[in-house]
């Protein structure tokens, strides 16, 4: 009856091997024909070019699963021969105990391959005044992290090789020791409070709601799918937002009964002052987005009906970026860091930081907010002066 038993578990094993050459001889092909289409077309990939990739990792996994399948059937037959001869069969114990060193080694070589590989994925150079204090936080985290995470995956995978199951002793059963219970419950507590402390203080600095003078106030509205950027005018001041003026014209519905709104500005590149206090208000229309700016280590949600907004000081221009990424073409960007509908992906907005003077002349330049086609919306005159010009970025205006 054993031999029936094994004599079909050989049988088994052979139609598990013929399936897993299959598999691979199909994954060989999946990959092939990759790599021709990639050779052939240089386009973008699309959903189409997708699949195929999804196919062969698919299978990958699967056949990974076969293959462990099939040798423990192989090992398991092997295992029955040697018993059924009166040798002595595999020591489980010991397969275990290697397979879980080799695990080990296998899992801190990959550990090591993430932070040299995929640490170069990390955030860009902070482009602001408290981006250090931000990546000083980080860093500690990750390192403390980093330190535990090595010394318990030692401890547990050589714990499991080195006492692994054995005739020559036994297993030794501790109900309760104390000197344990306070190591492992102190030196964590003492560990996460220093987290705790230098995060709560570096997040208050960078948090700081304190009214400031001398800010730099800029309106981001987000809605689907694109920012909207309002900058005030010589009189330094943003006019209130009225979400009930809102029409086709006066989308971000400025309230024109606040004499502030008169000279605001409506621009499409976010250009700021460097070494300048910058105030991001941050509103939102639609859905939820998300101001996010890695470079500035800015992120905060814009949510609609909840005003919300963040201080920053951007410390390098444009042009000192492009000098040390070595990109000529090199763009500070302001992305939508939530996911708000099918173009989220595009809702993109160039920032630019320039000296203060380049500023100036770039303020200078832009439209007003209240154009004539607006004006004419709202029935509202221009002033008329014959004694002094208005300027472009300015305009008197009756009620």
């Amino acid at each position: 009856m054993n031999t029936f038993k094994n004599i079909q578990l050989v049988k088994n094993s052979k139609k598990a091997l013929s399936f897993f050459a299959a598999l691979m001889l199909f994954g060989a092909g999946t990959v092939m024909a990759q790599d021709t289409a990639a050779a052939a077309s240089t386009s973008a990939p699309d959903a189409a070019s997708m699949w195929p990739s999804v196919i062969y990792y698919t299978l990958i996994f699967v056949t990974v699963c076969i293959g462990v399948a099939i040798i423990g059937k192989v090992l398991k037959v092997y295992d029955l021969t040697n018993k059924m001869q009166g040798k002595k069969g595999i020591n489980w114990n010991n397969i275990m105990g290697i397979c879980c060193l080799v695990f080990l080694i296998a899992g801190m070589y990959g550990a090591y391959w993430s932070l040299t590989v995929q640490g170069s994925m990390k955030l860009p150079v902070a482009a602001s005044a408290h981006g250090g204090e931000i990546d000083d936080m980080f860093n500690l985290t990750t390192i403390l992290t980093l330190i535990v995470f090595v010394i318990t995956q030692i401890c547990l995978f050589g714990f499991l090789f080195y006492y692994r199951g054995s005739d020559k002793r036994k297993g030794h059963f501790l109900p309760h020791n104390n000197t344990i219970e306070k190591v492992w419950t102190i030196i964590p507590a003492i560990v996460l409070t220093v987290l705790v402390v230098f995060g709560f203080f570096t997040w208050q600095k960078v948090m700081d709601s304190t009214e400031r003078k001398g800010d730099l106030n800029i309106d981001v509205t987000g809605h689907q799918f694109k920012w909207e950027l309002r900058y005030p005018g010589t009189d330094g001041k943003l006019g209130r937002l009225d979400y009930k003026k809102t029409t086709a014209l006066n989308n971000l519905g400025v309230d024109f009964t606040d004499r502030n709104s008169y000279d605001d500005i409506h621009a499409d590149t976010l250009v700021l002052p460097v070494d300048k206090p910058i105030r991001l208000n941050i509103h939102a229309q639609d859905v939820i987005h998300s101001v996010f700016m890695p470079h500035f280590r800015v992120q905060l949600n814009a949510v609609p009906g909840l005003p919300t907004f963040f201080r920053f000081t951007p410390t390098i221009t444009t042009a000192q970026m492009r000098v040390e990424t070595d990109n000529p073409k090199f763009e500070y960007l302001l992305y939508c860091n939530k996911i708000c509908g099918e173009i989220h992906y595009n809702m993109q907005t160039v920032v630019r930081v320039v000296s203060q003077a380049e500023y100036q002349d770039w303020i200078s330049h832009q439209k007003p907010y209240l154009t004539d086609a607006l004006k004419k919306e709202l029935k509202m005159a221009a002033a008329k002066s014959t004694k002094t010009p208005v300027s472009s970025n300015t305009l008197a205006l009756n009620n």
